[in-house]
């Protein structure tokens, strides 16, 4: 559920970058254009900038096709982490103190919380790599539109 929620904040803070980005940019006619054919011209440098990034601004971005979340429990562990971490922590637990119960308990519970600070790492690993494809993408529509604009004669800052 977490994980969920982490998702949809990067989203939207996505969204949000995408937008105030594109609002940032200012387009002047230095060349005496018309507002009509202005709004002809950022269309189109719109459209052309959508193919050669992949990316638009207009749309929000696709969930993300990313390989599939592991299966964890209710408690966020890989399912058998509790059971692997007893096994071995009964074997520690022998050896050591002659309490295998009491090493089974504590490397089950070792072993959870290992499971699940690898799996929040893991989803917030991939979170980054989506914001860094999308910031990317991002700014190659960016750059794509202002070379297109810029070539028919507009001044883009």
């Amino acid at each position: 559920m977490a994980r969920m929620h982490r998702l949809s904040a990067v989203l939207a803070a996505t969204a949000l970058f995408v937008g105030s980005v594109q609002a940032q940019q200012v387009v002047y006619p230095a060349k005496g254009q018309s507002p009509d054919q202005q709004k002809k011209d950022e269309y189109e440098c719109h459209q052309w900038a959508v193919k050669q990034s992949g990316f638009d601004p207009t749309k929000p971005p696709a969930p993300a096709a990313a390989a599939p979340a592991p299966a964890t429990t209710a408690t966020g562990t890989t399912p058998g982490a509790g059971v692997r971490g007893a096994a071995r922590g009964a074997v520690v637990g022998e050896v050591v103190g002659g309490d295998a119960g009491a090493g089974a308990a504590a490397g089950a519970v070792a072993a959870r919380g290992q499971s699940r600070r690898q799996n929040a790492a893991q989803q917030q690993q991939a979170a980054q790599q989506e914001q860094q494809a999308a910031s990317s993408q991002q700014a190659t529509y960016t750059k794509a539109r202002a070379a297109c604009l810029e070539g028919r004669g507009y001044t883009v800052k």
